[in-house]
């Protein structure tokens, strides 16, 4: 069966707008540790594995514009552009970043496994990188300077080994699932 240009068309905006509703349902998802980090990079890995870069980019930037306009499908059921430019709005923004440097990579190298996870590897640096700057930006706007080694201490160092296991599992989900949805 030959798929129409149409018909095609309609099942990448249903993915889509399915890749949104995943990471926001995602986001909700909240685990009780030390630090609670939520499921939402869990889902940007999965969405950019199970869709690629172009429509897994398109449903974050789904996500978030739904969230900016007040829709609560940020963590603890949160919305608003205020959540966006808040402290941790960086980390917010840099999905966008994360799913723009994945399809980059996608369009110049393919998309074998190893080609993936380091896609995925340097979406998730860049997601640091930039988040961290924009909370170390809104910090000292808001209380005062905080120097970098105490914003990685409290930013990045207690996510990074719960992220790069949210990575391997995303990974696996969309290597298994991703072949049906092509």
């Amino acid at each position: 069966m030959v798929m129409t240009r149409r018909k095609m068309k309609t099942i990448d905006l249903a993915y889509m707008a399915l890749g949104a509703v995943i990471i926001a349902v995602c986001s909700w998802i909240s685990i009780p540790t030390t630090v609670p980090f939520t499921m939402q990079t869990f889902a940007v890995f999965c969405v950019l594995g199970l869709l690629g870069g172009k429509r897994g980019t398109i449903s974050i930037l789904v996500y978030i514009l739904l969230g900016a306009v007040g829709v609560p499908v940020f963590s603890g059921f949160s919305g608003g552009f205020g959540i966006i430019i808040g402290p941790t709005g960086g980390y917010i923004i840099a999905f966008i970043l994360m799913g723009l440097l994945y399809w980059l990579i996608e369009v110049l190298f393919g998309t074998k496994l190893y080609i993936r996870i380091i896609a995925m590897v340097a979406g998730l640096l860049v997601c640091y990188a930039f988040g961290t700057a924009w909370f170390m930006v809104v910090y000292a706007r808001q209380t005062g300077p905080m120097g970098l080694g105490a914003a990685l201490a409290s930013c990045v160092v207690p996510f990074i080994i719960p992220d790069l296991i949210k990575m391997a599992l995303a990974l696996l989900l969309s290597s298994r699932v991703g072949k049906y949805l092509k």
